[in-house]
C-alpha cells in the first residue's frame, strides 16, 4: 500500500470522526450525572416547599430562618428566595437586617 493512501485513509478516520463529534447529541450525560441532577432539583423543590410550608404557618419567614432550618448557607438560602420571589409566590418585605417575606 502506498504512502499516499495510508495518509489519505488517515485523514478520512480524523475529519469522519470529528464530523461525528459535530452531530452527536448535546445531551449524552453519563446516566449516574443524570440521576444526580434529578434527585438535586428534586431536593431543591422540597426545599422550597418547606420554605413556603413555614411561611403558611407562621406568616413570614427571614434568610437566617432558612438557614437553621433547612441547614443550608446563606447563599442557598438567598437563592431560594430570589427563585420563589421570581416565581411569584414571595414578596419581600423591610430593609436591611430587617428583611423578611410574606406570602403575596
Amino acid at each position: 500500500m502506498p504512502i499516499q493512501t495510508i495518509i489519505i485513509l488517515i485523514l478520512g478516520i480524523i475529519i469522519g470522526f470529528a464530523i461525528s463529534r459535530m452531530f452527536a447529541k448535546k445531551d449524552e450525560r453519563p446516566e449516574a450525572v443524570k440521576s444526580f441532577s434529578q434527585a438535586q432539583s428534586k431536593k431543591k423543590q422540597e426545599n422550597k416547599d418547606v420554605i413556603v410550608s413555614h411561611i403558611q404557618q407562621n406568616g413570614r419567614i427571614a434568610n437566617n430562618e432558612i438557614e437553621q432550618l433547612l441547614g443550608v448557607s446563606d447563599a442557598t438560602a438567598t437563592n431560594y428566595l430570589e427563585e420563589l420571589e421570581q416565581e411569584g409566590i414571595i414578596a419581600q418585605k423591610g430593609q436591611g437586617r430587617s428583611v423578611y417575606y410574606e406570602l403575596k
